[in-house]
């Protein structure tokens, strides 16, 4: 199933965000990457599927675990893709709280976590 055939897609917007999973309690507190990934995997389309990244990457930093999703080549590199977009997800080392963060280059977005997450700690 390709993003634009998810119920409730129109073609030519950006793919329909997965169905909210409410919160139900204190979220898994990764202690290594390989655990953050696996949580990860959860806010992601399967690795390899089509549509789906080529892959799964994650980036550690003082608190937390971001993780960014490589994908394949377009056929045409001119053409503009079908469904553009796309987010990172974090992890907190602290509470294990999941955050999307927008597909800026990892750097760009652990900078910007940072500063979303003092403002949610003052």
């Amino acid at each position: 199933m390709t993003e634009s055939d998810r119920p409730g897609s129109t073609p030519g917007l950006p793919p329909t965000p997965p169905p909210f999973r409410p919160r139900l309690g204190p979220e898994p507190l990764p202690t290594n990457e390989a655990e953050a990934l696996e949580i990860g995997r959860k806010h992601f389309p399967e690795a390899g599927s089509p549509g789906g990244p080529s892959g799964l990457f994650v980036h550690e930093f003082d608190i937390g675990y971001l993780i960014h999703a490589s994908w394949p080549r377009p056929e045409d590199p001119t053409v503009p893709p079908a469904e553009p977009g796309g987010s990172h997800v974090v992890i907190s080392k602290i509470d294990g709280e999941v955050s999307h963060l927008p597909n800026f280059p990892p750097e760009d977005a652990v900078k910007l976590y940072h500063g979303l997450h003092s403002r949610r700690t003052s």
